[in-house]
């Protein structure tokens, strides 16, 4: 009784689908249009608030361009290669916009280093007038994307939000720049405020940095608690145990479940399941679901005894696959 069994599988393209496109294209034409003004405003006008202000939203092109690319790449169907399809081109992509907020945050504190040693003239007036332009831009593309949705638990969405959010931010500094100023001539307020707004960008996208690199290392995703999962589990008339139990997530909204289930042999196997699968989806809301029934005192893993809860059984596995390649694992490819 080891073969597997899957139940309840859900597309890995639904969590793609619920994403809307249209607020990204948007939010990408309102930043690339003043992207322009801002860089030719910073320029003008000797502002490193201006100039880091636009940087950043430099970056948020290209970041609000790569969100739409892996929301279209995600949709790509499931191939035999790719069992998964490219639903994780979605967290790659948050990934990549998480690393450059936090490469821009890196080169904003390095200017403005620079400049408080040594704060350049800047012409305040030009320079209020171009931020005020900026925060109105950032405030329309960012009530566009979030009023689009998707960015509480899409990381994708949420990367490029964040980009937005992170622009609306140093729009703000670069006003309350201007106006210190323009009011007292005192220009270590452009250096400072620059590295404040470094400062809150490097905030936002850490915890964006953080939980994209927990879905690739595919870590238990938050909310829920293997150790409940497994005492729910084990509480379903019929099983004996649960092990080899791993829950990760595939991409934003879509958790995959595998283990094995120990079984006593009281109840019919597609019965067991059955209300297997009804729990995990109602109450943990796991979809998709791989399960693999064992026999009670039998051999976990089959004959070969390939676990992933023990060293020994990890072992056990490699070497399982070694032996099912051909030569034994040692087999190259020869061209002539």
């Amino acid at each position: 009784m080891a073969d597997n069994h899957n139940h309840t599988h859900e597309n890995p393209e639904g969590a793609s689908e619920r994403v809307n496109r249209r607020p990204l294209a948007i939010a990408l034409a309102i930043t690339s249009i003043f992207l322009v003004v801002e860089v030719i405003g910073g320029l003008l006008t000797n502002s490193l608030a201006l100039l880091a202000d636009a940087g950043h939203m430099a970056t948020d092109v290209a970041a609000l361009a790569l969100a739409l690319f892996a929301i279209g790449l995600a949709r790509r169907p499931a191939t035999p290669a790719r069992s998964f399809g490219f639903a994780r081109a979605e967290v790659l992509a948050a990934l990549v916009n998480a690393g450059t907020l936090i490469a821009i945050s890196i080169s904003i504190f390095w200017e403005a280093f620079r400049r408080i040693g040594s704060p350049p003239e800047v012409e305040s007036g030009p320079m209020l007038a171009v931020a005020v332009a900026g925060l109105a831009a950032n405030a329309v593309s960012a009530w566009v994307l979030m009023r689009g949705g998707g960015h509480e638990e899409n990381l994708n969405t949420r990367g490029a939000v964040l980009h937005v959010v992170g622009d609306l931010v140093g729009s703000a500094g670069a006003i309350t720049a201007a106006l210190i100023m323009l009011a007292t001539g005192w220009y270590l307020a452009d250096p400072i405020l620059s590295a404040g707004i470094g400062l809150l960008i490097l905030w936002s996208s850490w915890r964006l940095l953080r939980e994209s690199v927990e879905v690739l290392l595919e870590s238990t995703p938050k909310g829920i608690v293997p150790v409940e999962v497994r005492g729910a589990m084990g509480a379903v008339a019929g099983v004996g145990g649960v092990h080899d139990l791993h829950i990760w997530t595939v991409t934003s909204g879509l958790v995959a479940m595998s283990c094995h289930v120990d079984i006593t042999g009281e109840r019919e196997w597609h019965g067991i399941l059955d209300d297997l699968t009804t729990l995990l989806r109602t109450r943990f809301g796991i979809a998709h679901v791989t399960v693999q029934p064992e026999e009670m005192d039998g051999n976990p893993g089959g004959e070969g005894g390939c676990s992933l809860d023990t060293e020994s059984g990890r072992n056990a596995c490699r070497v399982a696959l070694r032996a099912a390649l051909p030569d034994g694992g040692s087999s190259h490819s020869h061209r002539h």
